[in-house]
């Protein structure tokens, strides 16, 4: 097991609501997010001297150091990617945690994605950045493969040319996630369910992706506080340890779209992810009651399940069958109704929703949960986490 297994937890989580307006800036609602989760810790702002983001984030540590108040700060670190960099900020304050870095760490992610920048629009300047990536974005924005709905569609048709998998397929991962945001107060599709036909009726973006197979838009903050699991046993809430966690990125990888590998069925980055899970943990994907997968686009969820070993290449639809991502299934997916259901926040919000699993404080609270594996943002390099109980 590695010597991070353990080390580290999470004790406060703190976030806005969720909207698709939210009237305010990106950094206030990073500072109003961060001030939530300290609170929540049974923390004051003088005890932290970290700070983690995405690369993408707008709003500078400093920024929201001063914002929120706190003083000093020893560490502060961003993770590139975009959602792939979610678990990996509780990796990067674990890290810091563990070598006595830092003491306490604040992750954060806050946006206006729906009311401000639009990620999921055509963006033809990411094609005329002086840098790498607008190198590889310059050789398939020009084909029409210019927003990641796109790039997942093409990958989505191989792997249901290759398996078998259909529409109704993927279907089944949006309708899952509804089902258990409509029995969440806090989703932005809190009572609003959809059937298989609803989806199956939502217009094309890209086939073979239908309306319902892609995430929403949200606008608002997450944060997460990390701090050694020795002074968690001190906090008002049971921690969630850290008992993995682990980043990747496979061989040829590109952003979204690594259509040069010999295999397109795949996402071999989450594979090596879940590799140094089982290795550093001890576990296995039988030991896990949760899984909160990153739900940005179906088919991904799909492969996801295969790549961390829950089944094999192409059985994921059949894994699906029978209930077991309900609730009381074999694995409940999501239980707060994912990016799909409840908000798109990077990711963020699902491993908020691990820390309530685990502390049993959930909306839709699943019994005797012991280990909850969450995942990060895939198609890119990508990270993942495995969440658990105190020993």
């Amino acid at each position: 097991m590695s010597t991070l297994s353990g080390a580290a937890a999470i004790v406060g989580i703190g976030a806005t609501e969720f909207s698709k307006a939210s009237g305010r800036t990106e950094l206030r609602l990073a500072a109003e997010c961060v001030r939530s989760a300290i609170a929540d810790a049974g923390l004051s702002p003088s005890d932290v001297d970290g700070l983690v983001t995405f690369t993408m984030d707008t709003n500078s540590e400093i920024a929201v150091a001063r914002e929120v108040g706190i003083p000093e700060l020893s560490f502060f670190s961003r993770i590139n990617y975009g959602g792939g960099a979610a678990c990996a900020t509780v990796q990067q304050a674990a890290m810091a945690v563990a070598t006595g870095i830092a003491s306490v760490v604040v992750c954060y992610r806050a946006f206006n994605e729906r009311s401000g920048q639009r990620f999921g629009r055509v963006q033809a300047a990411a094609a005329q950045q002086p840098t790498s990536t607008g190198v590889d974005n310059g050789w398939h924005y020009p084909m029409g493969l210019g927003t990641p709905a796109a790039t997942v569609a093409m990958f989505a048709r191989r792997y249901m040319h290759e398996y078998g998998a259909t529409s109704e397929d993927f279907g089944r991962i949006a309708v899952v996630d509804r089902k258990h945001a409509a029995t969440n107060p806090h989703a932005w599709f809190h009572g609003r369910p959809i059937t298989l036909d609803d989806h199956q009726s939502s217009r094309w973006i890209a086939e073979p992706l239908r309306l319902l197979d892609c995430c929403q838009e949200s606008d608002g903050g997450v944060a997460l506080v990390v701090t050694s699991a020795e002074r968690a046993r001190d906090l008002p809430h049971r921690p969630a340890i850290v008992r993995a966690a682990a980043q990747g990125s496979g061989t040829d990888q590109y952003v979204m779209n690594s259509y040069y590998r010999p295999d397109l069925t795949g996402l071999p980055e989450m594979g090596l992810v879940g590799r140094q899970l089982w290795g550093q943990s001890g576990l296995s994907p039988e030991d896990m009651s949760v899984a909160v997968l990153y739900d940005h686009f179906t088919p991904f969820v799909l492969v996801q399940l295969e790549e961390l070993g829950f089944c094999k290449p192409g059985e994921a639809k059949d894994f699906i069958a029978d209930g077991t991502l309900e609730l009381d299934g074999r694995l409940p997916l999501n239980p707060h109704g994912g990016q799909l259901g409840e908000a798109y926040i990077h990711g963020m919000n699902g491993i908020a929703e691990g820390v309530r699993q685990i502390r049993g404080t959930a909306a839709n609270q699943v019994a005797a949960v012991r280990n909850v594996v969450v995942t990060a943002g895939t198609g890119v390099p990508t990270s993942a986490l495995i969440l658990s109980p105190p020993a």
